[in-house]
Protein backbone atom coordinates (compact mmCIF):
# COMPACT_ATOMS: atom_id res chain seq x y z
CA UNK A 1 0.00 0.00 0.00
CA UNK A 2 2.70 2.64 0.87
CA UNK A 3 4.53 1.88 -2.37
CA UNK A 4 1.31 2.24 -4.37
CA UNK A 5 0.54 5.58 -2.77
CA UNK A 6 4.08 6.80 -3.38
CA UNK A 7 3.92 5.77 -7.05
CA UNK A 8 0.56 7.53 -7.37
CA UNK A 9 1.84 10.71 -5.73
CA UNK A 10 4.96 10.93 -7.90
CA UNK A 11 3.21 10.05 -11.14
CA UNK A 12 3.04 12.78 -13.74
CA UNK A 13 -0.17 11.31 -15.10
CA UNK A 14 -2.79 10.60 -12.47
CA UNK A 15 -5.18 7.72 -13.12
CA UNK A 16 -8.07 9.47 -11.36
CA UNK A 17 -10.26 11.83 -13.36
CA UNK A 18 -10.07 15.54 -12.60
CA UNK A 19 -12.90 16.55 -10.30
CA UNK A 20 -13.03 20.29 -11.05
CA UNK A 21 -11.87 22.76 -13.68
CA UNK A 22 -8.10 23.08 -13.95
CA UNK A 23 -6.68 26.55 -13.38
CA UNK A 24 -6.98 28.57 -16.58
CA UNK A 25 -7.41 32.22 -17.64
CA UNK A 26 -10.90 33.68 -17.65
CA UNK A 27 -12.53 33.85 -21.05
CA UNK A 28 -13.54 37.20 -22.47
CA UNK A 29 -17.26 36.40 -22.42
CA UNK A 30 -19.65 34.00 -20.71
CA UNK A 31 -23.36 33.50 -21.16
CA UNK A 32 -23.69 33.54 -17.37
CA UNK A 33 -21.45 34.51 -14.48
CA UNK A 34 -22.31 33.02 -11.08
CA UNK A 35 -20.83 35.00 -8.22
CA UNK A 36 -20.21 32.64 -5.32
CA UNK A 37 -19.04 29.01 -5.53
CA UNK A 38 -20.81 27.72 -2.46
CA UNK A 39 -23.59 25.17 -2.36
CA UNK A 40 -26.16 27.41 -4.06
CA UNK A 41 -23.84 28.70 -6.78
CA UNK A 42 -22.58 25.20 -7.60
CA UNK A 43 -26.15 23.82 -7.59
CA UNK A 44 -27.34 26.53 -10.00
CA UNK A 45 -24.44 25.72 -12.34
CA UNK A 46 -25.17 21.99 -12.15
CA UNK A 47 -28.88 22.21 -12.93
CA UNK A 48 -28.28 24.70 -15.75
CA UNK A 49 -25.71 22.41 -17.34
CA UNK A 50 -27.54 19.11 -16.89
CA UNK A 51 -31.17 20.07 -17.46
CA UNK A 52 -30.98 23.23 -19.58
CA UNK A 53 -27.77 22.63 -21.57
CA UNK A 54 -26.33 26.01 -20.53
CA UNK A 55 -22.62 25.40 -20.03
CA UNK A 56 -20.84 28.62 -21.06
CA UNK A 57 -20.85 29.53 -17.38
CA UNK A 58 -18.19 30.93 -15.06
CA UNK A 59 -18.55 29.97 -11.40
CA UNK A 60 -16.47 32.47 -9.42
CA UNK A 61 -15.39 32.53 -5.80
CA UNK A 62 -13.06 34.91 -3.99
CA UNK A 63 -11.83 31.99 -1.87
CA UNK A 64 -12.11 28.30 -2.55
CA UNK A 65 -14.98 26.02 -3.51
CA UNK A 66 -17.48 25.84 -0.65
CA UNK A 67 -15.19 27.81 1.65
CA UNK A 68 -17.74 30.37 2.83
CA UNK A 69 -20.92 29.64 4.76
CA UNK A 70 -21.18 26.21 3.15
CA UNK A 71 -18.12 25.15 5.13
CA UNK A 72 -19.27 26.93 8.30
CA UNK A 73 -22.82 25.69 8.83
CA UNK A 74 -24.00 22.79 10.99
CA UNK A 75 -25.62 20.84 8.13
CA UNK A 76 -29.21 20.66 9.44
CA UNK A 77 -31.95 19.73 6.95
CA UNK A 78 -35.62 20.26 7.80
CA UNK A 79 -38.94 21.51 6.45
CA UNK A 80 -41.02 22.19 9.57
CA UNK A 81 -41.56 25.87 8.86
CA UNK A 82 -44.58 28.01 9.61
CA UNK A 83 -45.86 29.70 6.44
CA UNK A 84 -47.37 27.88 3.51
CA UNK A 85 -44.73 29.27 1.14
CA UNK A 86 -41.90 28.28 3.46
CA UNK A 87 -43.14 24.76 4.16
CA UNK A 88 -43.72 23.98 0.48
CA UNK A 89 -40.30 25.29 -0.50
CA UNK A 90 -38.29 23.40 2.12
CA UNK A 91 -40.42 20.27 1.70
CA UNK A 92 -39.28 20.05 -1.91
CA UNK A 93 -35.67 20.58 -0.87
CA UNK A 94 -35.80 17.75 1.67
CA UNK A 95 -37.26 15.47 -0.99
CA UNK A 96 -34.44 16.35 -3.39
CA UNK A 97 -31.89 15.64 -0.65
CA UNK A 98 -33.27 12.11 -0.26
CA UNK A 99 -32.04 11.20 -3.74
CA UNK A 100 -29.13 13.61 -4.01
CA UNK A 101 -26.37 11.01 -3.73
CA UNK A 102 -27.86 9.13 -6.69
CA UNK A 103 -28.49 12.36 -8.62
CA UNK A 104 -24.87 13.48 -8.28
CA UNK A 105 -23.28 10.02 -8.22
CA UNK A 106 -21.52 11.31 -5.12
CA UNK A 107 -22.14 10.27 -1.51
CA UNK A 108 -23.42 13.33 0.40
CA UNK A 109 -23.74 11.24 3.59
CA UNK A 110 -27.40 11.97 4.10
CA UNK A 111 -28.66 10.81 7.52
CA UNK A 112 -32.36 10.76 8.39
CA UNK A 113 -32.40 11.32 12.11
CA UNK A 114 -35.44 13.48 12.93
CA UNK A 115 -35.56 16.79 14.75
CA UNK A 116 -37.00 17.48 18.20
CA UNK A 117 -37.73 21.10 19.12
CA UNK A 118 -38.42 21.65 22.80
CA UNK A 119 -41.18 23.79 24.33
CA UNK A 120 -40.58 25.36 27.74
CA UNK A 121 -43.74 27.49 27.96
CA UNK A 122 -47.44 27.51 27.15
CA UNK A 123 -46.91 30.01 24.33
CA UNK A 124 -44.31 27.73 22.73
CA UNK A 125 -46.76 24.82 22.89
CA UNK A 126 -49.42 26.90 21.12
CA UNK A 127 -46.90 27.85 18.43
CA UNK A 128 -45.82 24.22 17.97
CA UNK A 129 -49.41 23.07 17.66
CA UNK A 130 -49.94 25.66 14.93
CA UNK A 131 -46.78 24.61 13.08
CA UNK A 132 -47.64 20.92 13.35
CA UNK A 133 -51.07 21.46 11.79
CA UNK A 134 -49.67 23.59 8.95
CA UNK A 135 -46.97 21.00 8.31
CA UNK A 136 -49.35 18.03 8.25
CA UNK A 137 -51.73 19.89 5.96
CA UNK A 138 -48.87 20.35 3.46
CA UNK A 139 -47.52 16.81 3.68
CA UNK A 140 -44.65 17.36 6.13
CA UNK A 141 -44.29 14.96 9.05
CA UNK A 142 -44.51 17.05 12.23
CA UNK A 143 -46.45 16.43 15.41
CA UNK A 144 -46.78 17.85 18.92
CA UNK A 145 -45.46 15.30 21.43
CA UNK A 146 -45.69 15.03 25.21
CA UNK A 147 -42.94 14.63 27.77
CA UNK A 148 -43.13 10.82 27.85
CA UNK A 149 -42.65 10.65 24.09
CA UNK A 150 -39.67 12.99 24.41
CA UNK A 151 -38.16 10.63 26.99
CA UNK A 152 -38.59 7.74 24.57
CA UNK A 153 -37.05 9.68 21.66
CA UNK A 154 -34.08 11.09 23.60
CA UNK A 155 -33.45 9.13 26.82
CA UNK A 156 -30.25 11.13 27.47
CA UNK A 157 -32.16 14.43 27.73
CA UNK A 158 -32.53 15.93 31.20
CA UNK A 159 -36.24 16.20 31.96
CA UNK A 160 -36.89 17.51 35.45
CA UNK A 161 -39.35 19.83 37.16
CA UNK A 162 -36.36 21.28 38.99
CA UNK A 163 -34.77 22.52 35.79
CA UNK A 164 -34.48 26.26 35.29
CA UNK A 165 -36.82 25.97 32.29
CA UNK A 166 -38.66 22.62 32.50
CA UNK A 167 -39.48 20.85 29.24
CA UNK A 168 -43.25 20.84 28.76
CA UNK A 169 -43.68 19.38 25.24
CA UNK A 170 -41.95 19.15 21.89
CA UNK A 171 -42.35 19.38 18.14
CA UNK A 172 -41.19 16.12 16.54
CA UNK A 173 -40.21 16.47 12.88
CA UNK A 174 -39.56 13.01 11.48
CA UNK A 175 -38.19 14.40 8.19
CA UNK A 176 -35.27 16.16 9.93
CA UNK A 177 -31.85 15.10 8.66
CA UNK A 178 -28.21 16.04 8.20
CA UNK A 179 -25.75 15.72 5.32
CA UNK A 180 -22.06 16.35 4.76
CA UNK A 181 -21.90 20.00 3.69
CA UNK A 182 -18.56 19.67 1.87
CA UNK A 183 -19.80 16.64 -0.06
CA UNK A 184 -22.90 18.51 -1.25
CA UNK A 185 -20.96 21.38 -2.82
CA UNK A 186 -18.25 19.08 -4.18
CA UNK A 187 -20.83 16.83 -5.80
CA UNK A 188 -22.65 19.73 -7.46
CA UNK A 189 -19.42 21.38 -8.61
CA UNK A 190 -18.03 18.14 -10.01
CA UNK A 191 -21.22 17.53 -11.95
CA UNK A 192 -21.21 21.08 -13.32
CA UNK A 193 -17.52 21.04 -14.28
CA UNK A 194 -17.83 17.68 -16.02
CA UNK A 195 -20.45 19.27 -18.30
CA UNK A 196 -18.36 22.29 -19.27
CA UNK A 197 -18.92 24.85 -16.53
CA UNK A 198 -15.70 26.65 -15.52
CA UNK A 199 -14.88 26.93 -11.82
CA UNK A 200 -12.58 29.83 -10.99
CA UNK A 201 -11.38 29.92 -7.40
CA UNK A 202 -9.42 32.80 -5.84
CA UNK A 203 -11.33 35.09 -8.19
CA UNK A 204 -12.82 37.99 -6.26
CA UNK A 205 -15.50 40.16 -7.82
CA UNK A 206 -14.51 43.81 -7.38
CA UNK A 207 -17.17 45.52 -9.47
CA UNK A 208 -20.19 45.04 -11.74
CA UNK A 209 -20.58 47.08 -14.91
CA UNK A 210 -24.02 48.05 -16.13
CA UNK A 211 -25.43 49.76 -19.18
CA UNK A 212 -29.01 50.91 -19.29
CA UNK A 213 -30.83 48.42 -17.10
CA UNK A 214 -28.54 45.46 -17.71
CA UNK A 215 -25.31 44.01 -16.39
CA UNK A 216 -22.68 43.93 -19.12
CA UNK A 217 -19.54 42.73 -17.35
CA UNK A 218 -18.12 41.56 -14.04
CA UNK A 219 -14.82 42.95 -12.82
CA UNK A 220 -12.52 40.63 -10.87
CA UNK A 221 -9.01 40.62 -9.47
CA UNK A 222 -8.05 38.51 -12.51
CA UNK A 223 -9.60 40.73 -15.14
CA UNK A 224 -12.98 41.78 -16.50
CA UNK A 225 -15.38 39.34 -18.16
CA UNK A 226 -18.41 40.24 -20.22
CA UNK A 227 -21.61 38.32 -19.55
CA UNK A 228 -25.10 37.88 -20.91
CA UNK A 229 -26.49 37.37 -17.41
CA UNK A 230 -25.24 37.24 -13.83
CA UNK A 231 -26.50 35.76 -10.57
CA UNK A 232 -25.20 36.30 -7.06
CA UNK A 233 -25.15 33.54 -4.47
CA UNK A 234 -22.80 34.97 -1.87
CA UNK A 235 -24.19 34.21 1.57
CA UNK A 236 -22.56 36.51 4.09
CA UNK A 237 -21.89 39.28 1.57
CA UNK A 238 -25.20 39.56 -0.28
CA UNK A 239 -25.76 43.26 0.36
CA UNK A 240 -22.12 44.10 -0.43
CA UNK A 241 -22.16 42.41 -3.84
CA UNK A 242 -25.64 43.69 -4.69
CA UNK A 243 -24.43 47.21 -3.94
CA UNK A 244 -21.83 46.81 -6.70
CA UNK A 245 -24.75 46.46 -9.10
CA UNK A 246 -26.53 49.45 -7.59
CA UNK A 247 -29.11 47.31 -5.78
CA UNK A 248 -29.98 47.96 -2.16
CA UNK A 249 -31.14 44.89 -0.25
CA UNK A 250 -33.04 44.87 3.10
CA UNK A 251 -30.37 42.75 4.75
CA UNK A 252 -28.25 42.98 7.89
CA UNK A 253 -25.37 40.55 8.42
CA UNK A 254 -24.64 38.91 11.77
CA UNK A 255 -22.04 36.35 12.89
CA UNK A 256 -23.45 32.93 13.79
CA UNK A 257 -21.26 30.74 15.98
CA UNK A 258 -21.05 27.02 16.61
CA UNK A 259 -18.66 24.58 18.23
CA UNK A 260 -17.94 20.85 18.38
CA UNK A 261 -16.77 18.49 21.12
CA UNK A 262 -14.39 15.59 21.09
CA UNK A 263 -15.96 12.40 19.68
CA UNK A 264 -17.96 10.02 21.86
CA UNK A 265 -19.59 6.66 21.29
CA UNK A 266 -22.79 7.30 19.26
CA UNK A 267 -25.75 7.76 21.62
CA UNK A 268 -27.81 10.72 20.32
CA UNK A 269 -29.75 10.13 17.10
CA UNK A 270 -32.21 13.05 16.78
CA UNK A 271 -31.29 16.67 16.37
CA UNK A 272 -32.43 18.51 19.53
CA UNK A 273 -33.28 22.23 19.55
CA UNK A 274 -34.38 24.62 22.27
CA UNK A 275 -35.37 28.06 20.96
CA UNK A 276 -35.95 29.20 24.54
CA UNK A 277 -32.39 28.32 25.58
CA UNK A 278 -30.99 29.45 22.22
CA UNK A 279 -29.16 26.18 21.61
CA UNK A 280 -29.30 23.08 19.43
CA UNK A 281 -27.31 19.86 19.64
CA UNK A 282 -26.74 16.82 17.48
CA UNK A 283 -24.12 14.11 17.29
CA UNK A 284 -22.32 13.45 14.03
CA UNK A 285 -21.59 10.03 12.58
CA UNK A 286 -18.01 10.51 13.85
CA UNK A 287 -19.29 10.92 17.41
CA UNK A 288 -18.73 14.66 17.86
CA UNK A 289 -21.45 16.77 19.46
CA UNK A 290 -22.22 19.80 17.29
CA UNK A 291 -23.54 22.73 19.32
CA UNK A 292 -24.98 25.94 17.93
CA UNK A 293 -27.35 28.72 18.86
CA UNK A 294 -28.61 32.15 17.96
CA UNK A 295 -26.84 34.80 15.94
CA UNK A 296 -24.69 37.43 17.61
CA UNK A 297 -26.79 40.42 18.75
CA UNK A 298 -25.06 43.02 16.58
CA UNK A 299 -24.33 43.30 12.84
CA UNK A 300 -20.77 42.46 11.85
CA UNK A 301 -18.91 41.13 8.80
CA UNK A 302 -16.68 38.75 10.70
CA UNK A 303 -16.24 35.05 11.33
CA UNK A 304 -14.46 35.16 14.67
CA UNK A 305 -15.41 33.05 17.68
CA UNK A 306 -16.03 34.62 21.08
CA UNK A 307 -15.68 33.40 24.65
CA UNK A 308 -19.05 34.80 25.76
CA UNK A 309 -20.88 32.78 23.09
CA UNK A 310 -18.90 29.67 24.03
CA UNK A 311 -19.95 30.10 27.65
CA UNK A 312 -23.58 30.75 26.69
CA UNK A 313 -23.77 27.69 24.43
CA UNK A 314 -22.04 25.49 27.01
CA UNK A 315 -24.40 26.55 29.80
CA UNK A 316 -27.49 25.95 27.66
CA UNK A 317 -26.19 22.57 26.50
CA UNK A 318 -25.60 21.43 30.06
CA UNK A 319 -29.20 22.32 30.92
CA UNK A 320 -30.25 19.65 28.43
CA UNK A 321 -27.36 17.18 28.55
CA UNK A 322 -25.50 17.35 31.89
CA UNK A 323 -23.35 14.33 30.96
CA UNK A 324 -21.39 16.58 28.58
CA UNK A 325 -19.92 18.55 31.52
CA UNK A 326 -16.49 16.95 31.08
CA UNK A 327 -16.50 17.09 27.28
CA UNK A 328 -13.55 18.88 25.69
CA UNK A 329 -14.23 21.35 22.91
CA UNK A 330 -12.19 20.68 19.79
CA UNK A 331 -13.03 23.81 17.80
CA UNK A 332 -15.33 26.81 17.57
CA UNK A 333 -16.17 28.79 14.45
CA UNK A 334 -18.59 31.29 12.93
CA UNK A 335 -20.30 32.10 9.65
CA UNK A 336 -21.88 35.35 8.50
CA UNK A 337 -25.65 35.26 8.17
CA UNK A 338 -27.62 37.62 5.94
CA UNK A 339 -30.88 38.32 7.78
CA UNK A 340 -33.97 39.78 6.13
CA UNK A 341 -36.80 41.44 8.11
CA UNK A 342 -39.12 38.45 7.65
CA UNK A 343 -36.52 35.68 8.05
CA UNK A 344 -37.10 34.44 4.49
CA UNK A 345 -34.74 34.52 1.50
CA UNK A 346 -34.70 36.87 -1.46
CA UNK A 347 -34.86 34.87 -4.69
CA UNK A 348 -35.52 35.77 -8.28
CA UNK A 349 -35.24 38.78 -10.52
CA UNK A 350 -33.61 42.02 -9.45
CA UNK A 351 -34.33 45.58 -10.61
CA UNK A 352 -31.79 44.88 -13.40
CA UNK A 353 -33.16 42.89 -16.35
CA UNK A 354 -30.43 40.23 -16.45
CA UNK A 355 -29.23 40.09 -12.85
CA UNK A 356 -30.63 37.47 -10.45
CA UNK A 357 -30.63 37.26 -6.68
CA UNK A 358 -30.10 34.25 -4.42
CA UNK A 359 -29.65 36.05 -1.12
CA UNK A 360 -30.81 36.69 2.44
CA UNK A 361 -30.53 33.10 3.60
CA UNK A 362 -29.82 33.83 7.22
CA UNK A 363 -29.33 30.49 8.98
CA UNK A 364 -31.30 28.23 6.64
CA UNK A 365 -29.33 28.27 3.37
CA UNK A 366 -27.79 24.78 3.48
CA UNK A 367 -31.10 22.97 3.79
CA UNK A 368 -32.37 24.85 0.72
CA UNK A 369 -29.39 24.06 -1.53
CA UNK A 370 -30.99 21.56 -3.95
CA UNK A 371 -34.29 23.35 -4.48
CA UNK A 372 -32.61 26.76 -4.75
CA UNK A 373 -30.29 25.46 -7.45
CA UNK A 374 -33.13 23.81 -9.32
CA UNK A 375 -35.56 26.74 -9.25
CA UNK A 376 -32.98 29.44 -9.91
CA UNK A 377 -31.65 27.47 -12.87
CA UNK A 378 -35.17 27.11 -14.24
CA UNK A 379 -35.79 30.83 -13.95
CA UNK A 380 -32.47 31.80 -15.55
CA UNK A 381 -32.99 29.36 -18.42
CA UNK A 382 -36.63 30.23 -19.16
CA UNK A 383 -36.99 33.79 -17.91
CA UNK A 384 -40.05 32.79 -15.88
CA UNK A 385 -40.20 32.74 -12.08
CA UNK A 386 -41.22 29.31 -10.73
CA UNK A 387 -44.31 29.40 -8.53
CA UNK A 388 -42.34 27.85 -5.66
CA UNK A 389 -40.07 30.88 -5.26
CA UNK A 390 -42.44 33.65 -6.37
CA UNK A 391 -43.30 34.56 -2.73
CA UNK A 392 -39.60 35.27 -2.05
CA UNK A 393 -39.16 38.04 -4.59
CA UNK A 394 -37.53 41.32 -3.62
CA UNK A 395 -40.80 43.10 -4.46
CA UNK A 396 -42.51 41.70 -1.36
CA UNK A 397 -40.80 44.32 0.77
CA UNK A 398 -42.45 47.06 -1.30
CA UNK A 399 -45.94 45.59 -1.65
CA UNK A 400 -46.12 44.41 1.99
CA UNK A 401 -46.45 40.68 1.27
CA UNK A 402 -43.84 39.40 3.73
CA UNK A 403 -43.25 35.69 4.39
CA UNK A 404 -42.70 35.79 8.14
CA UNK A 405 -40.70 32.77 9.32
CA UNK A 406 -39.31 34.35 12.48
CA UNK A 407 -41.32 31.91 14.60
CA UNK A 408 -39.78 28.83 12.99
CA UNK A 409 -36.07 29.49 13.44
CA UNK A 410 -35.53 26.66 15.96
CA UNK A 411 -32.56 28.39 17.64
CA UNK A 412 -31.27 30.01 14.45
CA UNK A 413 -30.77 27.17 12.02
Amino acid sequence: MPLTLLRYGLSGKYPARRQFTETKPLKRHYDLVIIGAGGHGAAIAYYLAKYHNITNVALLDKGYLGGGNTARNTAVIRSNYLTEAGVKFYRESVQLYQNLSNELDYNVMMENRGQLTLAHSDSAIRSFRWRAEVNKHLGVRSELVDVQTIKDLVPQLRISDEARFPIMAGLWHADGATARHDAVVWGYARGACSRGVELHQLTEVTGIKTSGNKVTAVETNRGTVECGMAVQAVAGASSVVADMAGIRLPIHSFPLQAMVTQPYKPLLTPHVSSPHLHVYVHQTSRGEFVIGGGSDPYPLYNTRATLDMQESLAAATLELFPFLAQAKLMRQWAGTTDMTPDYSPIMGKSPLDNYYLDAGWGTWGFKATPISGQTMAQMIATGNTPDLIAPFSLDRFYNHRLVNEAGATAASH
